[in-house]
């Protein structure tokens, strides 16, 4: 068993190594360069169209709107309470800059992966649309490609129970655990029921449940955050100077923070930022895939504003809270040092507050996040396994929160990285599509704000 671990420890270094850092942020910024910017100039009309999405305009499963709601729903989650903090820990205050710029990036990535996999859809045995990097692999580069799109599959099937199943699970049973003395086998039961119960009706009752979830716990996070920014309101100055020169010099060590070169902020700032945010790794387009609307592009520029809210917006107030509070430099890492800050400024209601994101945000990754499964698993081996698969996901929750998972996290985290290589060549492949469909949008009525979709 050591020696499997071994193997993939070293195997995990690679796939999350500086190579597919840099693949991604490439894949992105030709994406971006080859769309002239459209996906950063066009961010009011896509926030327009994303109101006018919520109700239903052309085929599909569920609204424009439910589909970037449940395509959120597995993005926001540790990641930006989490992993924006253990970036700031490792890279410094300018590790924030660099998520920053993967968002910018990452948002004409996710605009590719809707355009496409809504491009290439198709209908499955039972009469619902399917899509995702699978089918625009296999529809878009042709059967000789087919091989790409089984792993892809594959990587994702398998990912999905650790990164979006039982980590998250774990997350939900430490923090309840913690903060409220709720036992773990009691919070995995309770897990298996609210899960279980959101399955059995599929992709309409996740956008469902998705579609009201999703903002609330979005704009309750972003309201608790904008409390500990204001009452340190005269450290906003000095915090964004901190974000803006350590984006470019290195970090001084300073009480626990060990300082952090400037590779070092770059790193960690695009390392937590596509961890946040998904962009590239082919996640999203499943969801994008079900959207009923009347062409690609249309849930494109909707599908680029889930890597704005995520990491523009939310992961930014998590930067801000930390910040501003100090305690960066507390020596904290990770859900501790995003508690600390709320504690901090909240004292004896900030942990409870982060627990209580935290949990909420873990639970609707868990709910995103079977979809993805559930699809790419349907792709290898057909309708029949949905139903046996949605047992042992709703159930899968007790596992998770009830057992350690180092070898799990493990394995999920590098097969999560090695879901990127087979989306990112289609991408590249298949931009010419996308760069076409989105000219010849905006050349005719459908790009008009009046009638978007």
């Amino acid at each position: 068993m050591e020696t499997i671990t071994g193997a993939i420890e070293a195997l995990n270094g690679i796939v999350w190594g500086v190579p597919m850092l840099v693949l991604i942020l490439g894949v992105g910024l030709y994406l971006t360069l080859g769309l002239r910017l459209l996906t950063i100039i066009k961010i009011p009309f896509g926030f327009s169209m994303l109101w006018r999405g919520r109700i239903a305009a052309g085929p599909g499963e569920i609204s424009p709107f439910n589909a970037l709601m449940t395509s959120l729903s597995a993005t926001i989650g540790t990641g930006n309470i989490a992993g924006v903090a253990t970036a700031i820990f490792l890279g410094g205050p300018g590790a924030v800059f660099w998520m920053w710029m993967t968002a910018l990036v990452g948002m004409a990535t996710k605009f590719a992966e809707a355009v496409l996999a809504v491009r290439y859809r198709e209908l499955d045995e039972r009469g619902r649309y399917v899509g995702g990097p699978m089918y625009y692999i296999r529809n878009g580069l042709g059967e000789r490609w087919g091989w790409l799109a089984v792993l892809f599959a594959l990587f994702a099937g398998v990912a999905g129970f650790g990164i979006g199943n039982m980590v998250q699970a774990n997350s939900v049973a430490d923090a309840l655990q913690t903060s409220f003395d709720i036992p773990p086998w009691v919070t995995g039961s309770v897990l298996v029921v609210l899960v279980g119960g959101v399955l059995v009706g599929g992709i309409h009752r996740i956008g469902t449940v998705a579609a009201r979830l999703v903002p609330l716990m979005a704009i309750g996070y972003i309201a608790a955050c904008s409390i500990v920014v204001a009452m340190n309101v005269h450290a906003i100055p000095e915090t964004f100077e901190l974000i803006f020169t350590h984006a470019f010099t290195p970090a001084a060590a300073t009480g626990g923070f060990a300082g952090a070169a400037v590779w070092a902020a770059m790193r960690f700032g695009v390392a937590r930022g596509i961890f946040s945010n998904e962009a590239g790794l082919g996640s999203a387009p499943i969801a994008h895939a079900a959207a009923q609307t009347k062409g690609p592009v249309s849930q494109g520029v909707v599908a680029m504003l889930g890597t704005f809210i995520d990491t523009i917006v939310l992961c930014s107030f998590t930067a801000l809270a930390i910040l501003t509070t100090g305690v960066w430099t507390g020596g904290e890492t990770g859900a501790a040092l995003t508690t600390a800050a709320f504690e901090s400024a909240l004292p004896g209601a900030g942990g409870y507050i982060v627990a209580i994101a935290l949990s909420v945000f873990a639970f609707t990754t868990m709910l995103g996040w079977s979809y993805y499964c559930e699809r790419s698993l349907q792709y290898l081996f057909g309708i029949a396994i949905i139903t046996p698969f949605r047992v042992v996901w709703a159930f899968a929750a007790l596992v998770g929160a009830t057992l350690k998972l180092g070898f799990v996290w493990l394995l999920a985290d590098t097969l999560n990285a090695l879901m990127a290589v087979p989306n990112l060549i289609a991408l590249a492949l298949l931009s010419p599509v996308v760069f076409r469909l989105t000219r010849e949008f905006f050349a005719t009525r459908g790009g008009s704000e009046n009638n978007p979709f």
